[in-house]
């Protein structure tokens, strides 16, 4: 055991207790019951059918921000990180930086070919790939003051919230089809805005109002860093959340609440820096208070540093994955967790050349937090981070189940929310269909075979 093992201390004190927890949660919020009957083509039932039930999709959304797609030294790489990210995740977080995305005033950089930008690929270009593999794509981030483009900082309010509208306007009109989930407003305690609207009091509800006559039909997602989000006092009074039941009190239409959970902590402050959020029942808590705003929440940035390619360092921050996407699954109110940095050495906090430099050297001492932070390292290969994710979701949150039909033709089986295929296998012959789980619904199906 090495020393960082103490970080978990809370964890494993709280072990029984969070076991349990995350156990019944997992099985009374994402698993469903279907029912499957079977008849000919006269209606008569068909028993004693082997009924084999295999999970081809999850309808949980994991993923993680796409930031690195086609932006790699080298095709291999690049193919390897398109490979790693289909195989495990559903969702891609796809940039909308206003200030990469429109560097120069009425030239938007939409086209998949358009001029590069490090960490900053064109939507079109992300689109293409989360269409090819059926990823589920997530707009990040809509108004978010502190990457405005420099052409708006010396605007007036006025002048902002008109080209706010525009750039609204603009981005429905080509993906508000396409892209369901939408971050309208991130990280709202900079001390110093980017434009004169940042200090208006009426900066969020405004951008919610807006979103909302131009993408009605999509998911408005409000969103916060880590320190609100998981590390004030868990009260109605503290910011985050008296900041959004107010937006909504005053007829902001937020559908949804995202709480980034980032470890930018140094090696040497690890242990002191994350008391609160490598706390299980502190966790919990927090979910429960903001799931009281009656609103799905979404883990939607997650960094988990190892700090280095040291194999103890690594089965650490594997170890601390597998035990906060277990707890956050098991909470009812859960719906979408999202990774950030798929691998190590790409982050935003450098340019590409200095990061590459530095991870093929292992030297990442500055800024060591962010560049250790991925689930695959520098040279593209699997960390046990990534190991471990892929084992949760696809083998143990991953349901094939078999049942025989009965007198009456019908095969009761449990399973996970998602897209499922049935075997039906009747007097030696198999036949396929396909068939949800769906939260919510009665999940009762005829099948004739």
């Amino acid at each position: 055991m090495t020393d960082r093992n103490k970080i978990l201390e809370l964890f494993d004190s709280q072990t029984e207790n969070l076991s349990k927890q995350v156990n019944s949660g997992i099985e009374k919020y994402r698993k469903g019951n279907v029912q499957i009957t079977l008849s000919d083509s006269d209606g008569n039932a068909v028993k004693n059918a082997s009924v084999k039930i295999i999970q081809q999709a999850h309808h949980f959304r994991f993923g993680a921000n796409i930031f690195m797609l086609g932006e790699l030294e080298t095709p291999e790489k690049n193919e390897k990180y398109e490979k790693y990210f289909q195989e495990l995740f559903n969702m891609a977080t796809v940039p909308f930086y206003w200030d990469a995305l429109e560097p120069e005033k009425g030239r938007p950089r939409y086209d998949k070919n358009s001029p590069r930008v490090y960490r900053r690929p064109a939507p079109d270009l992300c689109l293409e790939f989360c269409e090819k593999h059926g990823i589920e794509p997530r707009e990040h981030a809509l108004a978010y003051d502190a990457f405005f483009p420099k052409w708006l900082y010396n605007s007036t309010v006025k002048e902002i919230k008109k080209e706010l509208e525009r750039h609204f306007y603009e981005i429905s009109g080509r993906y508000a089809d396409k892209i369901p989930t939408i971050e309208v407003t991130n990280e709202m305690e900079w001390e110093k805005g980017k434009t004169a609207f940042y200090d208006e009091p009426d900066f969020v509800e405004w951008c919610f109002k807006l979103a909302e006559k131009y993408f009605g039909n999509n998911e408005l997602v409000i969103n916060e860093h880590t320190g609100l989000a998981w590390e004030d006092r868990c009260r109605a009074t503290d910011k985050y959340y008296a900041y959004t039941e107010a937006a909504m009190l005053k007829g902001a239409r937020i559908d949804a609440i995202g709480m980034q959970y980032h470890l930018f902590n140094r090696r040497e402050n690890e242990y002191q820096n994350t008391r609160k959020t490598l706390d299980s029942e502190n966790l919990y808590r927090h979910l429960d208070l903001y799931s009281g705003l009656g609103k799905p929440l979404q883990i939607t940035e997650i960094t988990v540093p190892s700090y280095s390619w040291n194999p103890d360092d690594e089965e650490i921050q594997a170890k601390v994955l597998r035990l906060l996407y277990s707890l956050w699954f098991s909470h009812p109110a859960v719906e979408q967790i999202i990774y950030w940095n798929l691998t190590d050495g790409y982050a935003y906090v450098q340019d590409s050349n200095e990061a590459a430099i530095k991870a093929s050297q292992g030297n990442m001492t500055v800024g060591e937090n962010y560049y250790y932070g991925g689930l695959l390292r520098f040279d593209m290969s699997p960390k046990p981070a990534y190991l471990t994710l892929r084992d949760l979701i696809k083998k143990q949150w991953h349901t094939e189940s078999e049942s025989i039909s009965d007198a009456d033709g019908k095969a009761n089986l449990r399973g996970f929310y998602g897209n499922y295929k049935a075997e039906i296998k009747v007097n030696g012959k198999v036949q396929t269909k396909d068939f949800s789980i769906t939260k919510g619904k009665e999940n009762n199906y005829n099948f004739t075979v």
